[in-house]
């Protein structure tokens, strides 16, 4: 009830200011009200956690350790969408450095048909093979395989006799995904924009970006032990940051990885939500935490094989969260009788894999890998530069190979999903909705009084520590009349003159900021240049981790407000209708097929799909309407047709970067929908004129 009763402060301490549409601005808890959504996910993550917590707790057994471990492959196999197929690797070697006690070989391989990857592989001189190896994946840092630390780390390996393979992970090196070729660089610009950009196409098919950066990995060690130098029995992995990702996701995944030591990513999702949150989109896999899964299960699926955590003490991945990851994977570990192969290493230091790491990394796999102790000492390693460590003639694949690119890729995939006929049950399951019980509880705080005109403020409850801001707009007429639900991606208060004009032609207007929209909007969830093209990544993405959807509660919201307006002394229930505009029109048009309450329907600037978003290689404020899988089902054309005989409105739907769609586009994308009429607002048209209908009979 927190937010509720900051809502009620504010309304309160803000009565004399009788013209403020958004009732909360200036006062001293603002932020905190911004905070509402979040801190009603963080609650919901905390009792997911809570639950899984109890459940590892009573592991008692090896055998309930390897059925957690079938668990872990089972749930993260099927949110990635599945693994591809094993195809031919086609590898082939570009080039060749020497150095004095080791060579480095350029390579090339095909992770899936005509996907290149390239990569560095590291080749000691000394000893005899068949030697051990490491499988080395990359984090986001600058220069990809040709980093500096990274060909420091891989010298020293290959100096102590491992054979190391690192190759560039998407987005990064030699595989930028979305490459111009105008700019040289990719058209998302950094290379988590570029993973984040792919990962929100990739949801929309029901997979994961993660699905390719874990295959690449897996293909890595396929190329890696089909080497003769290599002993398939003596394999270990590590990296750092992405690469500590990847280092946890492979171990946990593929059993030929006898030694794991990912570096400063492990801590722990109650400690990340409370931080810096989730981050880009491999790092995520949803549904997560609703399948009850936490950091520590990628250790307990590695369990009794030897695991280091290398963590740094002022990382931005907490060290608390690290440390009770470790504490948890520690009472596995002892209880099968395998204590003395889980280590954990805190640096002072911040996030990389710094040289306070590395000496213990080496002495952690000359352990376990070669029986032998390591005094973990370093040497200096020629750095080769970026160029000389290319493996394609042009330092690109998409300019020297071609090929396929994850988006192609996606795209494919997506034309080959058999969609059938999507029912309401379906919708809702997609969505993750859940349809607000009881009446609902309405707040009054005060009146605006215009003339022929009454502005009701109020905050109304959809679940408990979910409050909706809204403004009731009632025509001073007598009589009960026409009633819509306005759910403007901006807020009321951008929705403030479309609201009084609605007003204005008779209807009942309750115009609302549904949860992380307008009033409630995560207070940074506007800032900066990822914000302006991902818009609210934070509170969708947390979403999606417990199973839920922001398109399906706002859609909750909205039915809400419905009860709100259908108990209404001057509204008539059998004539209420729903506006939705910008980012408020998705969620208006699945609450409108849930809530047959919705008697007609109008949605202004709305996205014009989502397959679109597949299409398009580049999209911009779309993660908050995100529903997983969707296209597996049905899109949001066939979502509109759903509602018939209802009739639906679509004026100037928007393609994925937020521009109008031509309108012959446009009709071509609804068709299929016989109750649906689209059309373009010209510049000088009225607000109301693509609504007459709408406005002539319902008012009345």
């Amino acid at each position: 009830m927190r937010p509720l009763l900051l809502l009620c402060c504010a309304c309160a301490a803000l009565a004399q200011d009788s013209e403020r549409l958004d009732f909360l601005a200036g006062h001293t808890d603002f932020r905190q009200v911004r905070g509402m959504l979040p801190s009603f996910q963080k609650a919901a993550a905390a009792r997911l956690l809570e639950a899984r917590q109890a459940k590892v707790a009573a592991l008692s057994s090896a055998q309930d350790v390897a059925e957690r471990k079938r668990y872990l492959r089972e749930r993260m196999i099927r949110a990635l969408g599945g693994l591809p197929e094993r195809t031919p690797l086609n590898a082939r070697t570009a080039g060749v450095l020497e150095r004095d006690d080791y060579r480095i070989e350029k390579v090339i391989f095909e992770s899936q048909p005509k996907f290149y990857v390239t990569a560095n592989l590291y080749l000691p001189k000394r000893g005899a093979p068949p030697y051990p190896a490491i499988l080395f994946p990359l984090g986001h840092e600058a220069g990809a395989k040709a980093n500096p630390v990274w060909q420091q780390i891989l010298g020293n390996l290959a100096r102590r006799g491992f054979v190391a393979l690192a190759w560039d992970t998407l987005g990064q090196g030699e595989r930028t995904q979305l490459w111009d070729p105008d700019l040289r660089d990719s058209k998302a610009g950094a290379s988590t924009s570029e993973h984040t950009m792919l990962g929100i196409q990739c949801l929309l098919a029901g997979d994961n970006v993660a699905r390719y950066t874990i295959w690449d990995g897996i293909r890595a060690l396929d190329y890696l032990l089909a080497r003769p130098e290599v002993d398939a029995k003596r394999i270990g992995c590590t990296g750092n940051s992405g690469g500590g990702t990847h280092t946890a996701y492979l171990s946990a995944l593929d059993d030929r990885i006898q030694v794991a030591a990912p570096s400063c990513y492990l801590t722990s999702w109650r400690r990340l939500l409370d931080t810096i949150g989730p981050q880009d989109a491999e790092q995520c896999i949803p549904p997560w935490l609703a399948d009850g899964l936490d950091h520590p299960d990628f250790i307990l699926a590695f369990a009794p094989k030897p695991y280091l955590m290398l963590s740094a003490i002022r990382d931005f991945f907490s060290i608390t969260g690290a440390r009770e990851t470790f504490s948890e994977a520690r009472r596995v570990y002892e209880l099968l009788g395998a204590g003395e192969k889980l280590d954990m290493v805190e640096a002072d230091d911040g996030h990389g894999y710094s040289k306070p790491r590395r000496v213990p990394a080496y002495r952690w796999f000359s352990r376990w890998l070669n029986g032998v102790d390591d005094d973990g000492a370093e040497s200096e390693i020629p750095v080769a530069g970026e160029e000389e460590l290319y493996c394609t003639a042009t330092g690109q694949v998409a300019t020297a190979l071609g090929g396929e690119t994850v988006w192609s890729l996606n795209r494919k995939r997506v034309a080959q999903l058999a969609r059938k006929a999507a029912s309401r049950d379906d919708v809702a399951r997609q969505i993750g909705y859940e349809r607000p019980q009881g009446a609902p509880v309405v707040h009054p705080f005060g009146r605006l009084e215009r003339p022929a005109l009454r502005i009701e403020k109020l905050v109304y409850e959809t679940e408990p520590g979910i409050v909706v801001p809204a403004l009731l707009y009632v025509p001073q007429r007598p009589g009960r009349k026409a009633a819509v639900v306005l759910a403007h991606g901006r807020g009321k208060s951008a929705a403030a003159s479309q609201a009084e004009q609605l007003a204005g032609a008779g209807l009942v207007v309750l115009s609302i900021d549904a949860r992380g929209l307008g009033e409630t909007r995560r207070a940074e969830a506007g800032e900066g240049a990822w914000a302006r093209s991902f818009g609210d990544y934070e509170s969708a993405m947390t979403a999606l981790l417990l199973g839920r959807t922001l398109v399906g509660m706002r859609a909750a919201d909205i039915t809400r407000g419905v009860d709100l307006l259908a108990g209404h002394r001057e509204v008539d229930a059998a004539r209420i209708y729903g506006f939705g505009q910008e980012a408020g029109a998705a969620p208006l048009l699945h609450a409108a097929a849930l809530d047959q309450r919705i008697r007609k329907v109008a949605l202004e600037a709305m996205l014009v799909s989502y397959r679109a978003v597949v299409d398009h290689p580049l999209h911009r404020g779309v993660v908050e309407q995100v529903v997983p899988g969707v296209l597996k089902s049905y899109d949001l054309p066939d979502l509109a047709a759903l509602l018939a005989p209802v009739p639906v409105w679509v004026v100037d739907p928007t393609d994925p970067l937020g521009k109008p769609v031509p309108l012959d586009e446009a009709k071509a994308a609804f068709s299929g929908a016989a109750n649906v009429r689209v059309a373009r607002r010209g510049p000088s048209m009225p607000f109301l004129a693509p609504y007459a209908e709408l406005v002539g009979n319902g008012a009345q």
